[in-house]
């Protein structure tokens, strides 16, 4: 799940060529997962995780207490956080090459760019470095990090236009506002939706899919306004698949006073309060404490030497869960509950450990 894809992405990188990250003049304590002849300790207490965000965005602040939580529970060394990289490619390269200096050994990273992580990745793996893509997978159909644990974007997307559909009894007309373009996983968004309208078979028009508005919540708030303004008294649903257009076009709708349903994305305390009072439908949340909780496990495994993946780079689905008022209480559960499923599944499946 993949998923980033709601997340903001500054100025990205045109070309790997561009990168700056110096990783092979490292010397990591400890080792990842795919480098061939590296061999780690075998002790979590060694093993010093790094979560790396591209920048800053309320999306991922669940990793500081899962983060904090992974290491109490699995005795790792520790679990930093460090989301100043500014939505740079270059510059959360050069986050990661202080991080490694001071002794971090293994890495869950959300990468600015999806096209040039890969570089990241690879530079961090030839190192002996362990190297997750956590939250979002790079685009294209290689994945040089030793695993993506993320949203399934176009599988969540899906889901919130499917319940979109049903708020206005499957018939109508919906919006979809979403992130940036360029991302792959706006794309897949993109697709999610147009696949749940076509399953209608011309029941449900979709009048737009309005992008590259997930840079701030000016911006979000700007285009929400813009759209009820032009189109409101035609729209009967609006799907959201970014964070700031699912908070914006909340409190735009509450302000007109117009008849329209939302499905939005996470869970903003704005929209689970929305849910409560009836006034938004409801939203698809993601797992980004599940992310960051089993991802640290899974890091620790293979920084330690324990374990190694049996599948380099597989992608793993996170979850994602449509959250109404039937479940705005207890949606936590389910997200710990299949947080539990997926570490039982590398347990199982995708790890080779000695």
């Amino acid at each position: 799940m993949r998923t980033t894809q709601h997340l903001r992405l500054g100025a990205v990188i045109a070309a790997a060529a561009a990168l700056t990250l110096t990783l092979g003049a490292c010397t990591p304590q400890q080792n990842g997962s795919t480098p061939e002849g590296a061999e780690g300790s075998g002790d979590l207490a060694d093993v010093r995780v790094a979560l790396v965000p591209g920048g800053a965005h309320p999306y991922f602040q669940p990793w500081i207490d899962a983060g904090e939580k992974a290491a109490k529970d699995f005795g790792l060394g520790e679990v930093t956080f460090n989301e100043t990289a500014e939505w740079d490619q270059t510059k959360q390269n050069d986050v990661i090459n202080s991080l490694v200096a001071n002794g971090y050994n293994a890495f869950g990273i959300f990468g600015v760019s999806p096209t040039d992580i890969n570089s990241t990745f690879k530079k961090l793996a030839d190192a002996g470095i362990a190297v997750g893509s956590i939250a979002s997978c790079p685009s294209g159909d290689e994945n040089l990090a030793a695993f993506c644990l993320s949203t399934d974007t176009e599988e969540a997307a899906y889901q919130a236009a499917v319940a979109a559909i049903e708020a206005i009894g499957g018939s109508g007309v919906i919006v979809h506002m979403t992130g940036n373009n360029v991302d792959s996983n706006t794309q897949r968004r993109i697709a999610g939706v147009e696949r749940a309208v076509e399953e209608t078979d011309g029941a449900v028009t979709l009048l737009q899919n309005i992008t590259d508005v997930d840079t701030d919540l000016a911006t979000a708030q700007k285009a929400a306004s813009d759209l009820l303004a032009a189109s409101g008294s035609e729209i009967d649903a609006i799907v959201t698949t970014a964070y700031n257009p699912a908070v914006a076009s909340a409190e735009a709708i509450a302000e007109s006073g117009l008849d329209i349903q939302l499905v939005a994305i996470d869970d903003d305390a704005t929209v689970l309060d929305g849910i409560r009072d009836g006034s938004i439908y409801g939203t698809v949340a993601q797992n980004p404490t599940g992310q960051a909780y089993v991802g640290s496990w899974v890091l620790a495994q293979l920084a330690s030497g324990a374990c190694e993946m049996a599948e380099p780079g597989v992608v793993v689905d996170s979850g994602s869960f449509v959250v109404t008022k039937d479940n705005v209480e207890t949606y936590g559960d389910e997200q710990a509950a299949f947080a539990d499923k997926v570490k039982t599944q590398f347990e199982d499946d995708l790890l080779t450990c000695k």
